[in-house]
């Protein structure tokens, strides 16, 4: 079974338990098979995070993808960016089953050509409808062997970013019961830290707070624990350890764009001269640091897809998104949030001061965060928003609808989900009252 809804923009996420699940084993299967007749796959690595049925769906997909011809690299539990190093690692494309920071009876799947690179655009729409008419052989012709990849994997965040401060930290780690509880000690444990740990088991029913830190209510926990115990940060990682959100010192959480705006200088200094990959609504706080430093900035639609293809094209060194994937041309020019973390800690202990002065000095903007609408007509609702801001500012529909007046220094940005019947909008101004006010002049549009 495969409920044609499960196939996203950029993966598959859907319902695997219940009265009314979107996709089972045999459906699993079905994709294995498709997925190497559409590649030509002779060989590829698979993982999986801590999901129910994630050990059998992976299997079955591979059982598909065997009796299809290809052979398989199992190496079991892992992050997806752990995944993303072993593609790359082994030169091999790869599977990731993982729905990420979906409520907990969803599983998915997320993919990369060989070197982590991104799958062309039209994939998932034709792994769909191959996998509708997809035969399965009789016969397992393709190989099956296990790798552990977790200590290499390690070994290479090390190597990127190599302790260099000798400031004695004091970190929480709040792995929401996901994958970060599996790779956040190999990484982290021998940097001489004071680790406290929240929810480090791995557990896919998330019986302490859903793995989505990007609602504000998911992070409390770590809030709480940094003013606790004195901590100096906490990060915050997502079901599939892939995003990492940063709390200061203060328990207060620093913005996506802000952690974007320090890492991408830090890599200017490496690399003088280099792009950096910002999306359609990230803070122009990033443009601004980057062009101080004598970086370009390349701005790509949001979506790991698109900001991938693009760090190709320009041979971008990083990459950040609002979400807080973080994307690094050492690392396949892939998204990881334990790489990021590690930048961060280690511009903290090259300092003598806290977390939230270091952030303070790329920040300068009031933002909205991202504000979701439920609406019938989304295409409706951009038109009347761009009528009512015609002439007020310069207007792009590369990805969505953009409205950017420089001089006044506030921008908004209003696209729908690829996934929902939703409007998300998200918009920047230069203080408090002037982007309240841009905030509610759309809303009431969109809402009305």
């Amino acid at each position: 079974m495969l409920d044609p809804v499960i196939f996203k923009a950029n993966d598959i996420r859907g319902v695997v338990s219940g009265d009314h699940p979107e996709w089972d084993l045999d459906g699993a299967r079905n994709l294995g098979a498709a997925y190497v007749d559409l590649l030509g796959v002779t060989e590829f690595v698979l993982g999986r995070d801590m999901r129910q049925l994630g050990r059998e769906l992976s299997l079955a997909f591979a059982e598909g993808a065997r009796r299809a011809g290809a052979s398989v690299i199992d190496i079991g539990l892992s992050s997806t960016d752990e995944l993303w190093f072993a593609s790359g690692w082994l030169r091999l494309p790869g599977v990731q089953f993982t729905a990420s920071h979906n409520p907990w009876n969803y599983n998915g799947i997320k993919f990369c050509l060989a070197d982590a690179r991104p799958v062309p655009a039209d994939f998932m729409t034709r792994l769909r409808d191959r996998a509708a008419e997809v035969e399965h052989g009789s016969e397992i012709l393709g190989g099956y062997r296990e790798v552990d990849a977790l200590d290499s994997y390690a070994d290479r965040l090390d190597e990127l970013v190599p302790q260099r401060g000798q400031r004695g930290l004091k970190v929480v780690v709040d792995a929401g019961n996901g994958m970060a509880g599996h790779t956040a000690i190999p990484v982290l444990g021998g940097r001489g830290l004071d680790i406290v740990g929240l929810f480090l088991d791995l557990d896919g029913t998330f019986p302490n707070h859903p793995a989505n830190p990007l609602e504000p209510e998911n992070l409390v926990d770590a809030q709480r624990a940094v003013r606790e115990h004195g901590a100096d940060l906490a990060l915050v990682f997502d079901g599939d350890a892939d995003r990492c959100f940063i709390i200061d010192e203060r328990g207060e959480v620093v913005d996506p764009s802000v952690v974007t705006a320090m890492i991408a200088v830090a890599e200017l200094a490496k690399h003088p001269g280099s792009t950096i990959v910002t999306n359609t609504i990230t803070s122009r706080c990033v443009a601004e640091a980057v062009e101080a430093n004598g970086g370009t900035i390349a701005v790509s639609k949001v979506g790991h897809t698109y900001v991938k293809a693009l760090m190709a094209a320009t041979g971008a060194v990083f990459g950040g998104e609002h979400s807080a994937h973080y994307y690094f041309r050492d690392f396949w020019s892939a998204d990881t949030g334990m790489l990021a973390a590690l930048h961060v800690l280690e511009l903290l202990r090259e300092g003598d001061r806290p977390l939230s002065e270091l952030a303070a000095v790329y920040d300068g903007y009031s933002r909205s965060g991202e504000i979701n609408s439920t609406v019938e007509d989304a295409q409706a609702c951009i038109d009347a928003v761009a009528q009512a801001f015609s002439g007020r500012g310069e207007i792009d529909l590369g990805d969505g609808l953009s409205v950017t007046n420089a001089d006044e220094r506030w921008w908004v940005n209003l696209r729908p989900s690829n996934t929902e019947p939703l409007l998300r909008l998200n918009v920047e101004a230069a203080h408090d009252t002037q982007m309240a006010s841009l905030r509610d002049e759309v809303l009431a549009l969109v809402r009305r």
